[in-house]
Protein backbone atom coordinates (compact mmCIF):
# COMPACT_ATOMS: atom_id res chain seq x y z
CA UNK A 1 0.00 0.00 0.00
CA UNK A 2 1.46 3.41 -0.87
CA UNK A 3 0.77 6.99 0.83
CA UNK A 4 1.72 7.97 4.24
CA UNK A 5 -0.15 6.12 7.25
CA UNK A 6 -1.28 7.32 10.71
CA UNK A 7 -0.97 5.06 13.63
CA UNK A 8 -1.88 1.45 13.50
CA UNK A 9 -5.12 2.75 15.50
CA UNK A 10 -6.22 4.18 12.01
CA UNK A 11 -7.70 1.03 10.09
CA UNK A 12 -10.64 0.94 8.62
CA UNK A 13 -12.91 -1.29 6.33
CA UNK A 14 -15.02 0.40 3.58
CA UNK A 15 -17.52 -1.32 2.43
CA UNK A 16 -18.28 -0.56 -1.33
CA UNK A 17 -16.49 2.53 -1.38
CA UNK A 18 -15.73 4.79 -3.96
CA UNK A 19 -12.75 5.62 -6.05
CA UNK A 20 -12.50 9.35 -4.69
CA UNK A 21 -13.27 8.28 -1.02
CA UNK A 22 -10.50 5.33 -0.90
CA UNK A 23 -7.44 7.43 -2.69
CA UNK A 24 -8.51 10.83 -0.18
CA UNK A 25 -8.26 8.13 3.02
CA UNK A 26 -5.33 6.95 1.75
CA UNK A 27 -3.48 10.10 1.65
CA UNK A 28 -5.47 11.03 4.81
CA UNK A 29 -3.07 8.26 5.97
CA UNK A 30 -5.52 5.26 6.65
CA UNK A 31 -4.66 1.63 6.30
CA UNK A 32 -7.62 0.30 4.35
CA UNK A 33 -9.46 -2.70 4.06
CA UNK A 34 -12.28 -3.01 1.34
CA UNK A 35 -15.52 -5.21 1.08
CA UNK A 36 -17.38 -5.45 -2.12
CA UNK A 37 -19.87 -7.88 -3.97
CA UNK A 38 -18.05 -8.49 -7.36
CA UNK A 39 -21.17 -8.58 -8.84
CA UNK A 40 -22.00 -4.73 -8.07
CA UNK A 41 -18.60 -3.11 -8.31
CA UNK A 42 -17.12 -1.57 -10.82
CA UNK A 43 -14.42 -3.61 -12.50
CA UNK A 44 -12.12 -0.61 -13.72
CA UNK A 45 -11.99 0.29 -9.91
CA UNK A 46 -10.45 -2.95 -8.96
CA UNK A 47 -6.70 -2.30 -9.96
CA UNK A 48 -6.80 0.51 -7.68
CA UNK A 49 -8.64 -0.59 -5.13
CA UNK A 50 -5.99 -3.95 -4.68
CA UNK A 51 -2.65 -1.40 -4.89
CA UNK A 52 -4.41 0.77 -1.74
CA UNK A 53 -6.34 -1.97 -0.11
CA UNK A 54 -3.97 -4.20 3.05
CA UNK A 55 -6.32 -6.50 1.81
CA UNK A 56 -9.38 -6.28 -1.01
CA UNK A 57 -12.13 -8.60 0.20
CA UNK A 58 -15.15 -9.56 -1.59
CA UNK A 59 -18.06 -11.98 -0.99
CA UNK A 60 -22.06 -12.09 -1.68
CA UNK A 61 -23.95 -9.44 -0.33
CA UNK A 62 -27.53 -11.80 -0.45
CA UNK A 63 -25.15 -14.37 1.48
CA UNK A 64 -26.30 -12.44 5.27
CA UNK A 65 -24.57 -15.17 7.26
CA UNK A 66 -21.40 -14.80 4.87
CA UNK A 67 -21.45 -10.93 5.26
CA UNK A 68 -21.28 -11.09 8.82
CA UNK A 69 -18.38 -13.68 9.03
CA UNK A 70 -16.35 -11.66 6.70
CA UNK A 71 -16.65 -8.53 8.95
CA UNK A 72 -16.09 -10.23 12.08
CA UNK A 73 -13.21 -11.98 11.12
CA UNK A 74 -11.78 -8.69 9.35
CA UNK A 75 -12.63 -6.36 12.20
CA UNK A 76 -10.72 -8.75 14.64
CA UNK A 77 -7.85 -10.32 12.81
CA UNK A 78 -6.77 -6.64 11.47
CA UNK A 79 -7.47 -4.75 14.59
CA UNK A 80 -10.53 -2.53 12.69
CA UNK A 81 -11.22 0.61 14.84
CA UNK A 82 -13.74 2.23 12.17
CA UNK A 83 -16.37 0.59 9.59
CA UNK A 84 -17.86 2.58 7.04
CA UNK A 85 -20.81 1.06 4.65
CA UNK A 86 -20.65 3.60 1.75
CA UNK A 87 -23.43 2.65 -0.46
CA UNK A 88 -26.09 0.84 2.46
CA UNK A 89 -28.87 -1.57 0.76
CA UNK A 90 -29.41 -5.21 1.41
CA UNK A 91 -26.08 -6.00 3.26
CA UNK A 92 -26.40 -2.35 5.77
CA UNK A 93 -27.55 -4.20 8.89
CA UNK A 94 -25.52 -7.25 8.78
CA UNK A 95 -22.26 -4.80 8.44
CA UNK A 96 -23.59 -2.68 11.20
CA UNK A 97 -24.04 -5.31 13.77
CA UNK A 98 -21.04 -7.05 13.28
CA UNK A 99 -19.15 -3.58 13.54
CA UNK A 100 -21.02 -2.37 16.43
CA UNK A 101 -20.86 -5.56 18.57
CA UNK A 102 -16.91 -5.59 18.33
CA UNK A 103 -16.70 -1.45 18.76
CA UNK A 104 -16.20 -0.30 15.25
CA UNK A 105 -19.56 1.35 14.80
CA UNK A 106 -21.16 4.81 16.29
CA UNK A 107 -24.64 3.70 15.92
CA UNK A 108 -26.02 1.04 17.92
CA UNK A 109 -28.09 -1.06 15.59
CA UNK A 110 -31.56 -0.05 16.83
CA UNK A 111 -30.55 3.60 15.96
CA UNK A 112 -30.27 2.79 12.65
CA UNK A 113 -33.02 0.71 12.17
CA UNK A 114 -35.19 3.71 13.29
CA UNK A 115 -33.17 5.88 10.90
CA UNK A 116 -33.78 3.56 7.67
CA UNK A 117 -36.41 4.43 5.46
CA UNK A 118 -37.10 2.36 2.66
CA UNK A 119 -40.04 3.86 0.67
CA UNK A 120 -41.15 3.02 -2.86
CA UNK A 121 -39.66 5.30 -5.90
CA UNK A 122 -42.87 7.61 -6.66
CA UNK A 123 -45.05 6.67 -9.71
CA UNK A 124 -45.40 10.09 -10.40
CA UNK A 125 -42.67 12.98 -12.00
CA UNK A 126 -42.53 15.23 -8.63
CA UNK A 127 -39.24 16.28 -8.23
CA UNK A 128 -36.77 14.32 -5.89
CA UNK A 129 -34.04 15.64 -3.89
CA UNK A 130 -31.18 13.75 -2.23
CA UNK A 131 -29.71 15.29 1.28
CA UNK A 132 -26.54 14.38 2.13
CA UNK A 133 -25.92 15.06 5.76
CA UNK A 134 -23.06 15.05 8.18
CA UNK A 135 -23.32 13.93 12.08
CA UNK A 136 -20.93 14.60 14.77
CA UNK A 137 -21.66 14.09 18.50
CA UNK A 138 -25.57 14.07 17.81
CA UNK A 139 -25.50 17.71 16.22
CA UNK A 140 -26.61 17.46 12.89
CA UNK A 141 -25.72 19.13 9.70
CA UNK A 142 -26.99 19.56 6.20
CA UNK A 143 -24.10 18.86 3.44
CA UNK A 144 -25.81 19.69 0.37
CA UNK A 145 -29.12 18.89 -1.51
CA UNK A 146 -29.51 17.66 -5.36
CA UNK A 147 -31.95 17.20 -7.48
CA UNK A 148 -32.27 14.13 -9.66
CA UNK A 149 -33.19 14.30 -13.64
CA UNK A 150 -35.53 11.17 -14.43
CA UNK A 151 -36.52 10.36 -17.98
CA UNK A 152 -39.64 10.23 -19.53
CA UNK A 153 -40.50 7.00 -19.34
CA UNK A 154 -43.54 5.83 -17.02
CA UNK A 155 -40.67 4.37 -14.51
CA UNK A 156 -38.90 7.53 -14.40
CA UNK A 157 -35.79 6.31 -14.21
CA UNK A 158 -32.91 8.34 -12.69
CA UNK A 159 -30.72 9.60 -15.66
CA UNK A 160 -28.87 12.24 -13.56
CA UNK A 161 -27.97 14.77 -11.25
CA UNK A 162 -28.25 18.70 -10.54
CA UNK A 163 -26.46 20.45 -7.75
CA UNK A 164 -26.85 22.28 -6.36
CA UNK A 165 -30.85 21.32 -6.50
CA UNK A 166 -33.16 25.32 -7.50
CA UNK A 167 -34.91 26.09 -4.66
CA UNK A 168 -36.33 28.93 -3.09
CA UNK A 169 -35.63 29.42 0.22
CA UNK A 170 -38.97 28.45 1.62
CA UNK A 171 -38.68 25.18 0.06
CA UNK A 172 -34.95 24.46 1.12
CA UNK A 173 -35.77 25.53 4.43
CA UNK A 174 -38.71 22.86 5.23
CA UNK A 175 -36.93 20.34 3.52
CA UNK A 176 -33.77 20.76 5.83
CA UNK A 177 -36.12 20.84 8.98
CA UNK A 178 -37.82 17.38 7.87
CA UNK A 179 -34.37 15.87 7.15
CA UNK A 180 -33.06 17.50 10.69
CA UNK A 181 -35.78 16.30 12.34
CA UNK A 182 -35.80 12.66 11.47
CA UNK A 183 -32.24 12.35 12.11
CA UNK A 184 -33.00 13.59 15.28
CA UNK A 185 -35.52 11.48 16.09
CA UNK A 186 -33.80 8.51 15.28
CA UNK A 187 -30.90 9.50 17.65
CA UNK A 188 -28.13 9.08 15.21
CA UNK A 189 -25.19 9.87 16.52
CA UNK A 190 -22.42 9.77 13.96
CA UNK A 191 -21.36 9.57 10.49
CA UNK A 192 -23.15 10.42 7.09
CA UNK A 193 -26.77 10.20 6.18
CA UNK A 194 -28.60 10.15 2.59
CA UNK A 195 -32.10 10.87 2.43
CA UNK A 196 -34.45 11.16 -0.28
CA UNK A 197 -37.36 13.76 -0.77
CA UNK A 198 -39.98 14.17 -2.88
CA UNK A 199 -41.51 17.25 -3.22
CA UNK A 200 -45.53 17.22 -3.44
CA UNK A 201 -48.41 19.54 -3.41
CA UNK A 202 -48.74 19.61 0.20
CA UNK A 203 -45.06 19.70 0.83
CA UNK A 204 -41.95 17.57 0.80
CA UNK A 205 -42.40 13.77 1.79
CA UNK A 206 -39.14 11.37 3.11
CA UNK A 207 -38.99 9.03 0.77
CA UNK A 208 -35.71 7.01 1.90
CA UNK A 209 -32.88 8.00 4.05
CA UNK A 210 -29.78 5.37 5.27
CA UNK A 211 -26.80 5.95 7.25
CA UNK A 212 -24.09 5.72 3.79
CA UNK A 213 -22.65 8.31 1.88
CA UNK A 214 -24.47 10.33 -2.06
CA UNK A 215 -24.32 8.03 -5.34
CA UNK A 216 -21.10 7.75 -6.75
CA UNK A 217 -19.96 11.10 -8.31
CA UNK A 218 -22.69 13.61 -6.49
CA UNK A 219 -19.66 14.51 -4.34
CA UNK A 220 -17.89 15.61 -7.56
CA UNK A 221 -20.56 17.88 -8.13
CA UNK A 222 -20.72 19.35 -4.91
CA UNK A 223 -16.94 20.16 -5.55
CA UNK A 224 -17.51 21.86 -8.97
CA UNK A 225 -20.36 23.59 -7.86
CA UNK A 226 -19.44 24.90 -4.81
CA UNK A 227 -15.55 24.11 -4.58
CA UNK A 228 -16.24 21.44 -0.84
CA UNK A 229 -14.25 18.34 -0.97
CA UNK A 230 -16.98 16.55 0.43
CA UNK A 231 -14.50 13.07 0.80
CA UNK A 232 -12.55 14.82 2.73
CA UNK A 233 -14.85 16.56 4.78
CA UNK A 234 -16.23 13.06 5.56
CA UNK A 235 -13.09 11.59 6.72
CA UNK A 236 -12.75 14.98 9.28
CA UNK A 237 -15.91 13.69 10.93
CA UNK A 238 -14.73 11.00 12.03
CA UNK A 239 -12.32 12.66 14.20
CA UNK A 240 -15.25 14.86 15.72
CA UNK A 241 -15.11 18.08 12.88
CA UNK A 242 -18.24 19.57 11.51
CA UNK A 243 -17.29 21.16 8.20
CA UNK A 244 -18.18 24.98 6.78
CA UNK A 245 -20.28 24.43 3.67
CA UNK A 246 -19.42 26.88 1.27
CA UNK A 247 -22.02 28.60 -0.88
CA UNK A 248 -22.42 27.59 -4.57
CA UNK A 249 -21.04 29.82 -7.53
CA UNK A 250 -22.30 27.78 -10.22
CA UNK A 251 -24.55 24.67 -11.06
CA UNK A 252 -23.40 21.36 -11.68
CA UNK A 253 -24.99 18.19 -13.30
CA UNK A 254 -24.45 14.74 -14.32
CA UNK A 255 -25.92 13.00 -17.06
CA UNK A 256 -25.45 9.35 -17.65
CA UNK A 257 -25.04 7.97 -20.97
CA UNK A 258 -27.60 5.29 -21.31
CA UNK A 259 -28.04 3.20 -24.18
CA UNK A 260 -30.36 0.71 -25.54
CA UNK A 261 -29.57 -2.89 -24.16
CA UNK A 262 -27.24 -5.20 -26.67
CA UNK A 263 -23.95 -5.63 -28.03
CA UNK A 264 -22.08 -2.07 -29.24
CA UNK A 265 -21.03 -2.61 -32.36
CA UNK A 266 -19.34 1.02 -33.27
CA UNK A 267 -19.64 4.56 -31.44
CA UNK A 268 -18.16 7.65 -32.20
CA UNK A 269 -18.40 11.02 -30.32
CA UNK A 270 -16.63 10.53 -27.46
CA UNK A 271 -12.99 12.10 -28.33
CA UNK A 272 -15.53 15.86 -28.84
CA UNK A 273 -17.22 15.58 -25.58
CA UNK A 274 -13.47 14.81 -23.98
CA UNK A 275 -12.31 18.04 -25.55
CA UNK A 276 -15.67 20.12 -24.69
CA UNK A 277 -14.59 23.34 -22.42
CA UNK A 278 -17.81 23.09 -20.27
CA UNK A 279 -17.20 19.37 -20.13
CA UNK A 280 -15.68 18.05 -16.24
CA UNK A 281 -15.35 14.85 -16.73
CA UNK A 282 -16.81 12.09 -18.84
CA UNK A 283 -16.77 8.17 -18.78
CA UNK A 284 -17.17 5.67 -21.45
CA UNK A 285 -15.82 2.65 -20.41
CA UNK A 286 -17.25 0.28 -23.22
CA UNK A 287 -15.62 -1.47 -26.32
CA UNK A 288 -16.54 -2.53 -29.72
CA UNK A 289 -18.19 -5.52 -28.71
CA UNK A 290 -19.29 -4.84 -25.09
CA UNK A 291 -22.53 -5.70 -23.95
CA UNK A 292 -24.73 -3.20 -22.82
CA UNK A 293 -26.89 -3.80 -20.17
CA UNK A 294 -30.78 -2.53 -19.47
CA UNK A 295 -30.82 1.07 -19.20
CA UNK A 296 -32.61 0.30 -15.63
CA UNK A 297 -29.28 -1.82 -14.31
CA UNK A 298 -27.17 -0.61 -11.72
CA UNK A 299 -24.04 -1.09 -14.11
CA UNK A 300 -25.93 0.71 -16.79
CA UNK A 301 -24.39 3.99 -14.93
CA UNK A 302 -21.05 3.48 -15.75
CA UNK A 303 -21.03 5.54 -18.65
CA UNK A 304 -21.97 9.46 -17.93
CA UNK A 305 -20.62 13.36 -18.20
CA UNK A 306 -20.47 15.88 -15.68
CA UNK A 307 -20.74 19.64 -17.04
CA UNK A 308 -20.70 23.00 -15.48
CA UNK A 309 -22.78 26.19 -16.22
CA UNK A 310 -24.62 29.01 -14.62
CA UNK A 311 -27.83 27.66 -14.34
CA UNK A 312 -30.04 24.26 -14.75
CA UNK A 313 -31.29 25.07 -17.86
CA UNK A 314 -27.58 25.79 -19.17
CA UNK A 315 -26.51 22.32 -17.64
CA UNK A 316 -29.29 20.29 -19.01
CA UNK A 317 -28.62 21.84 -22.57
CA UNK A 318 -24.86 20.71 -22.34
CA UNK A 319 -25.70 17.12 -20.67
CA UNK A 320 -28.48 16.75 -23.89
CA UNK A 321 -25.67 18.34 -26.30
CA UNK A 322 -22.96 15.59 -24.63
CA UNK A 323 -25.59 12.58 -25.32
CA UNK A 324 -26.09 13.77 -29.23
CA UNK A 325 -22.84 14.32 -29.67
CA UNK A 326 -22.06 10.37 -29.09
CA UNK A 327 -23.45 8.46 -31.79
CA UNK A 328 -23.70 4.28 -31.31
CA UNK A 329 -24.59 1.29 -33.60
CA UNK A 330 -26.06 -1.26 -31.52
CA UNK A 331 -27.06 -4.67 -32.18
CA UNK A 332 -30.10 -5.58 -29.85
CA UNK A 333 -30.91 -9.10 -28.56
CA UNK A 334 -33.32 -11.02 -30.99
CA UNK A 335 -32.49 -8.84 -34.36
CA UNK A 336 -29.89 -10.56 -36.96
CA UNK A 337 -26.57 -9.56 -37.05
Amino acid sequence: MSGSRKSTADRMLLVMPSHQLVTKAVEAGYRLWTLGDPELFDTAFLAHLREVSENLLFTDFADETEVRRVVARTVRGAGITTVVHCTGGASLMSVVEEAWWLGAYPNPPETVRRLCLDGEPPLSAAPRLGVATFTVDSQHRVVGMTQYRVDSSSRHLVNGYLHPAPLDDGVRQRVEELVLEWLSASRYRSGAAYTEVILTVDGPRLLTCQPRLPPDRVPALMEIAREFDFERAFLDTLSGKLPRIPPAHQYAELGYLLLPEGVLLSYTGTEVIAVTPWVRRASFPYNVGSRLPHPSAKQARHGYVVVEGDSPQLTHARVTQARADLVTDIHSHGEPM
